[in-house]
């Protein structure tokens, strides 16, 4: 690995590593059975550097914002490689979102370059309103030749034969605006340095090496703000190799794993339970004399690895199991989301340790991080190295708000001074999250103090973001919440949103505002969706401009009505 203390940004540093190894293979890109492309350093950054020249050809320059929308692939690496090169600030966007969603980002985010997938172009011209924001210059990557592109040009033919030239930027420079929601209400976008992303790798890379002959895994999207570090910046700066995969089918998941074998991939709690539970009705099917073979050996695991992972042992007692993730797996990561005990332990106990961390984007993805020193499954780590934790307003049980200060906290919130104020307070970031710190310095979540969720999927909704979508509804006024914060519970897992609404009339309300609310609610993705109804038959406390005062009505409801009172969709 590069020693990142000696340099400035991650361009640099990038532009390093593509000299220092050369032949060794960067990335690969698979599409189900075939490879699409497979590149080695120096064939990565020939590919690279034509692209960056011809942007700054074009006018794109230090400080100069560019976003990318696309799937997993080697033009997204590629593309932010250039965007680096060249000192620009990168704006790296879900594809999943809608393009009236992206459109609305793109706007807030005033970039100057657009890098998108040409179907997702295609949409995004759609959006009302976007051809008044659109960005100067839009490259549309796959697009058939000759297509009708608008004002976009061929991301294919995008290219200068002159060398471009290196723009380097200082630590405290933004590197990446990262929107840790995206949705049609406020904005967050995280500005995150180049410090902030350079003292996040070589914290992780401490504690889990990559190097030439390592592979990762990579099929969560790389705007991904966990994949984008695991994923791009920490192999990319090890020499290792980075294998994106264009599908999430389990089959080829599988057949991944044992046609590259697979050192490490970064996977959310729902794909994890998706493997726990195909590996469980394997176990299952087995004939008795297998099975309790099977159990025996993974009891002789879990006794001989109690202390620390023994891979060489484990691979060697479960011999089966462990080939069918390649024979070379050193450990699954998870993020993005709370992950139950019960399938940690279920992981290690095979012999599969999973890097069970917590985080978030302002903090720059990763807070904490089990070491396996030894493994914990009831909790979510230790704080990795240069980043301080610590429990605020600690109630009798020690549990309190998880407040965070550290080189990987981000700048600020992009043009959103009040939000800045409210979030960053001092040195310290403000989570939102309860936890508790226990003897061993390890942190034990216990549920959400702020008006959000997070999916299995490692989305972050804000109950406010949806609102849109009910706008209209009959009744007198509505605001949407996230269940756990108006009656607190001390848990992470099935977190559900809640639509509280002030019918027209004190009588019983009108019998279609339920089927409006459950219309509407199909409007929205799967994850995005309320899970249920109240009716409150009080005026809404608001603020003098006639905000609602979301905090004292949530009180109000706490103290008059129980969890049970919500009429389930």
């Amino acid at each position: 690995m590069l020693d990142l203390r000696h340099y400035n940004c991650l361009g640099e540093a990038l532009r390093a590593a593509l000299r220092r190894w050369p032949t060794e293979v960067c990335l690969i890109e698979a599409d189900r059975d075939r490879e699409n492309a497979r590149l080695t350093y120096a064939q990565f950054r020939d590919a690279a550097l034509p692209l960056a020249r011809a942007l700054q050809e074009a006018g794109f320059q230090g400080g100069s914002r560019a976003a990318i929308i696309m799937t997993n692939q080697s033009k997204w690496l590629i593309s932010a490689y250039a965007i680096f090169y060249c000192g620009g600030v990168l704006v790296p966007l879900d594809y999943k979102l809608t393009a009236g969603e992206q459109a609305k980002l793109l706007e807030h985010s005033k970039v100057d370059v657009l890098i998108v997938e040409n179907h997702l172009w295609r949409a995004i011209m759609e959006s009302e309103g976007f051809a008044d924001s659109a960005p100067r210059l839009v490259i549309a990557t796959e697009a058939p030749p000759g297509a009708a592109l608008g004002k976009a040009k061929r991301w294919e033919e995008f290219r200068s034969a002159k060398d471009p030239i290196f723009v380097p930027r200082m630590r405290k420079d933004p590197a990446c605006i990262v929107y840790s929601s995206g949705t049609g209400g406020r904005p967050k976008g995280c500005v995150l340095t180049h410090e902030n992303y350079l003292e996040q790798c070589h914290a992780l890379i401490a504690m889990f090496p990559f190097a030439p002959g390592v592979r990762y895994l990579s099929i969560l999207p790389t705007n991904h703000a966990i994949d984008f570090m695991v994923g791009f910046i920490g192999p990319l700066l090890c020499g290792a190799t980075v294998v994106h995969l264009r599908t999430l089918r389990p089959e080829y998941i599988r057949d991944a794993f044992k046609r590259y074998k697979i050192t490490y991939m970064t996977v959310v709690p729902m794909l994890l339970k998706v493997l726990e539970r195909g590996l469980r009705q394997r176990f299952s099917e087995l004939p008795k004399g297998q099975r309790r073979a099977l159990n025996a050996l993974i009891a002789i695991n879990r006794r001989m690895t109690r202390q620390k992972p023994r891979l060489k042992l484990s691979r060697r007692l479960l011999r089966q199991v462990h080939e069918g993730f390649g024979g070379e797996l050193r450990a699954l990561f998870v993020g993005g989301a709370f992950t139950e005990p019960a399938t940690l332990q279920f992981f290690y106990d095979l012999g599969i340790p999973v890097g069970n961390g917590y985080g978030c984007t302002e903090a720059g993805t990763v807070i904490t991080l089990n070491d396996f020193k030894p493994f914990r499954a009831d909790t979510v780590g230790k704080p990795i190295a240069g980043t301080e934790v610590k429990i605020a307003n600690a109630d009798t049980e020690g549990i309190g708000e998880v407040i965070v200060r550290g080189k990987t906290v981000m700048s600020h919130y992009l043009d959103d001074p009040e939000m800045t104020a409210e979030t960053l307070v001092g040195e310290w970031l403000i989570t939102g999250d309860l936890g508790r710190i226990d003897k061993t310095g390890h942190l034990q979540l216990f549920g959400r103090k702020k008006n959000m969720i997070v999916t299995e999927e490692g989305k972050n909704i804000y109950p406010e973001d949806v609102e849109s979508v009910f706008e209209g509804l009959p009744v007198k006024e509505f605001c949407v919440f996230a269940a756990n914060y108006i009656w607190p519970q001390q848990t992470m897992v099935e977190e559900q949103l809640v639509l509280v609404f002030h019918p027209e009339t004190s009588d019983a309300p009108d019998e279609k505002v339920p089927a409006d609310i459950s219309e509407r609610n199909r409007k929205l993705l799967n994850y995005k969706r309320v899970s249920g109804f109240l009716s409150w038959d009080h005026d809404f406390p608001r603020t003098a401009s006639m905000k609602i005062k979301r905090a004292d009505l949530a009180e109000q409801i706490r103290q008059a009505v129980q969890r049970d009172a919500v009429v389930q969709l």
